[in-house]
């Protein structure tokens, strides 16, 4: 599966348009691997950032596997125009990634 943000691929020839499709997720932007910060991590800015970037990480390949999932089901080998939009949900530590491109077959 070729994911891009761009119109086009080099060197394919795009030979059909299936249809936009999207990838989401959500999870607390302070757990990586089902591991949580604990209270004392949360006041060392080096392993807040740590657990906060690998957590935005996870978010966002969870997010991606959805969008591939979505592009086979419409029989698409590649999808383009790919944009992503990351958004906090209010009073609260969780992150929404969402995901969107149009799904194409391509030669």
């Amino acid at each position: 599966m070729i994911l891009t943000t761009t119109n086009s691929i080099e060197n394919f020839k795009i030979v059909d348009y299936l249809g936009i499709v999207t990838g989401s997720a959500y999870d607390s932007s302070y757990t990586s691997n089902g591991k949580k910060m604990s209270f004392k991590d949360m006041f060392s800015m080096s392993k807040y950032y740590e657990k906060y970037t690998l957590g935005l990480e996870s978010i966002k390949e969870k997010a991606f596997q959805n969008l591939k999932d979505n592009a086979v089901k419409l029989g698409a080998n590649a999808v383009v125009g790919i944009q992503l939009d990351i958004e906090p949900l209010a009073n609260s530590s969780t992150l929404l990634v969402s995901i969107t491109g149009t799904a194409v077959k391509v030669q």
